[in-house]
C-alpha cells in the first residue's frame, strides 16, 4: 500500500510516496527496507530509542509522537491512536462495512456479547465475535489470544467478517484495549456497561482510572445502553452526550426485569419497556444472568427489531462455556465451572448456587500472579460470604511463588468462620476436592472457566479443568 493512503485521515507527510511492505509496532520484528515503523511508548519500553537500531536495518519511514531529529518521520499526537487507524487503513477500514456492537464493564461481557450473537443469528444475520472465549466469524470458531486483540489482528479479522459476509459484528471491550486505543477508528452502533468492580488495578493504578478507560467507549458510539443498577452506570449516564439508555433488574427504567423467578437451570421474568410486558425464560442461572439477558434483549430492541419475535428465541439459548458450566460428574455431587476471578463475579456465582444447592457449596478458587494484589484478601471475604468449605490454590501464578500469593489470599479470612483448606498446586486441588466430596455437595471451580492452560514461572502449559475433573473422577473407581 502507498504511504499516503495509509496516513489518510492520520497525518500529512513531505516524505515521497513510497510503497509500504510491512507496517510494524514491535522493535524486535525482522524489517527493512518498504517498512513503517510506529513508536509506541510503554510503562517499560519507549520504542523511540530504538530508531538508531532500526534505521541501520533500512525501516523507510518512522510514526513518532515527538520530534527525534531524522528526516523519514511522521509526527503525531498519539502513536497508539494512530497504530489502529494505518490498521483500518490497511485493511481497507472493514468496520465500516458492520454494525458495531461492544460490550464493556468487569463482569458480564462475554455472557452478553455471546447472548447478542445468537439472538441476532437466530434473526436470520450472519454475526462476528471478539471475545474472550474465541473469536468467531459465522460458525467458524478462532483462538482468542485477547479478548480485545491488537489492532492488526482485530482490523484482520474484521475484514474476514465482512469478506465471509458478516453483517454484524459484537465484540468485548477491555478497559485495557481501549486505554491503549486498539478501537480507535471504529464507530459503535451500540455500547454498552454492564459494571465496574475490583479489578486490573495493577494496569490502572485505582478505580478512577478503570473508570475513565471504560468510558472512552462511550465517545464513539451511536447509543448507550447501561446498567443503573451499578454506582458507576449512574455516573456515566450523567457524564456522557449520545443518546443513552438505562436496564436494571433492581427498578423502573428504559428497559428492566420485573417479578424475578430464579430456578436452579434458569430464570423467569417479565421483560419491560414502555408500558409493555413479555415473559422471558432463560437457561441461564442465577440473578446476575437475568441482568446479563436483559442488556442482551434491551440492545437487540435498540437495533430494531421486534420484541415479541426476538424474546421468545431467548429460550433456546444455551449457557456459554466457563459461565456456570456443568461438568457432568454421573455421582451423587455437581461440578461447575465458573470463570470468576474478581470479587463480585465469585459472589455472583456462589449466591447464585447457594439459593439452589442442597448440600454444601464448597468453592475451589485463587488468584493470578502479577495481578492486583489488593484484591486477593477481598477474593477470600467474597468466597467465605456464601461457600461452606474453601479450597485456596493457585489460578495462573506467573512469575510469583503460589503458595506466596495463597497467603495474602488467606488474610481475607481471618475473623471468618468458613473452613478452608490450602493446596498450592491447583492439579492436586481438584482431585482433593473430588475425593473428599460428600453426597448433594456443589463444588465451583472458579477462575479458569473456558481457560484450558494454566501460566507458570517457566510458561504456559495445557490445563483444561474438564479433563482434570474426569481424571479425578476416574481415580474414584
Amino acid at each position: 500500500m502507498r504511504l499516503y493512503a495509509l496516513l489518510k485521515g492520520i497525518a500529512e507527510t513531505a516524505l515521497p510516496d513510497i510503497e509500504i511492505t510491512g507496517l510494524f509496532s514491535d522493535s524486535r520484528k525482522e524489517m527493512g527496507e518498504g517498512s513503517l515503523f510506529v513508536c509506541l511508548s510503554g510503562r517499560k519500553f519507549d520504542a523511540h530509542s530504538a530508531i538508531p537500531e532500526l534505521r541501520k536495518k533500512g525501516v523507510s519511514a518512522f510514526v513518532v509522537e515527538r520530534d527525534c531529529g531524522i528526516e523519514n518521520q511522521i509526527i503525531v499526537k498519539d502513536s497508539r491512536e494512530a497504530l489502529a487507524r494505518l490498521w483500518a487503513n490497511f485493511y481497507g477500514n472493514p468496520q465500516r462495512s458492520l454494525k458495531m456492537i461492544a460490550v464493556t464493564g468487569t463482569n458480564g461481557k462475554t455472557t452478553i456479547t455471546t447472548v447478542i450473537k445468537k439472538l441476532l443469528t437466530a434473526l436470520g444475520h450472519k454475526v462476528g465475535l471478539i471475545g474472550t472465549c474465541a473469536n468467531e466469524i459465522g460458525d467458524e470458531v478462532l483462538h482468542a489470544e485477547r479478548s480485545t486483540p491488537e489492532p492488526d489482528e482485530m482490523f484482520l479479522l474484521l475484514r474476514k467478517m465482512v469478506d465471509s459476509g458478516c453483517e454484524y459484528c459484537v465484540m468485548e471491550a477491555t478497559s485495557q484495549g481501549l486505554e491503549q486505543r486498539r478501537l480507535c477508528g471504529i464507530e459503535f452502533e451500540l455500547a454498552a456497561f454492564t459494571n465496574l468492580t475490583q479489578d486490573h488495578l495493577d494496569v490502572h493504578g485505582n478505580m478512577e482510572n478503570y473508570y475513565q478507560a471504560k468510558k472512552i467507549l462511550f465517545g464513539q458510539c451511536k447509543t448507550a445502553l447501561i446498567s443503573l443498577d451499578d454506582p458507576s452506570g449512574e455516573r456515566l449516564m450523567r457524564e456522557i452526550s449520545c443518546p443513552k439508555f438505562g436496564f436494571s433488574i433492581e427498578k423502573e427504567a428504559d428497559f428492566y426485569a420485573d417479578a424475578i423467578c430464579l430456578r436452579p437451570h434458569g430464570s423467569i421474568y417479565w421483560y419491560c419497556r414502555g408500558g409493555k410486558a413479555r415473559k422471558t425464560e432463560i437457561r441461564l442461572p442465577g440473578g446476575y444472568n437475568v441482568s446479563n439477558t436483559l442488556c442482551a434483549l434491551s440492545a437487540i430492541e435498540l437495533l430494531g427489531y421486534d420484541p415479541d419475535v426476538f424474546v421468545p428465541m431467548i429460550k433456546n439459548i444455551d449457557g456459554v462455556r466457563g459461565r456456570c458450566e456443568v461438568v457432568p460428574t454421573g455421582r451423587d455431587f455437581t461440578v461447575i465451572l465458573d470463570y470468576a476471578h474478581t470479587p463480585d463475579a465469585l459472589e455472583n456465582i456462589l449466591s447464585s448456587v447457594k439459593e439452589c444447592a442442597e448440600g454444601r457449596v464448597v468453592c475451589l478458587f485463587g488468584c493470578g500472579g502479577d495481578r492486583d494484589p489488593i484484591k486477593r484478601p477481598i477474593m477470600a471475604q467474597a468466597a467465605a460470604k456464601y461457600a461452606d468449605f474453601l479450597i485456596v490454590t493457585s489460578d495462573n501464578p506467573r512469575s510469583e511463588d503460589p503458595h506466596s500469593i495463597i497467603v495474602q489470599i488467606l488474610e481475607g479470612l481471618k475473623g471468618t468462620t468458613t473452613e478452608y483448606i490450602e493446596i498450592d498446586e491447583r492439579r492436586e486441588a481438584i482431585f482433593w476436592a473430588i475425593q473428599n466430596a460428600r453426597p448433594k455437595d456443589t463444588i465451583v471451580l472458579a477462575g479458569k472457566g473456558h481457560e484450558d492452560y494454566q501460566i507458570l514461572r517457566d510458561g504456559k502449559i495445557h490445563f483444561d479443568e474438564r479433563e482434570v475433573v474426569a481424571e479425578a473422577l476416574e481415580s474414584l473407581k
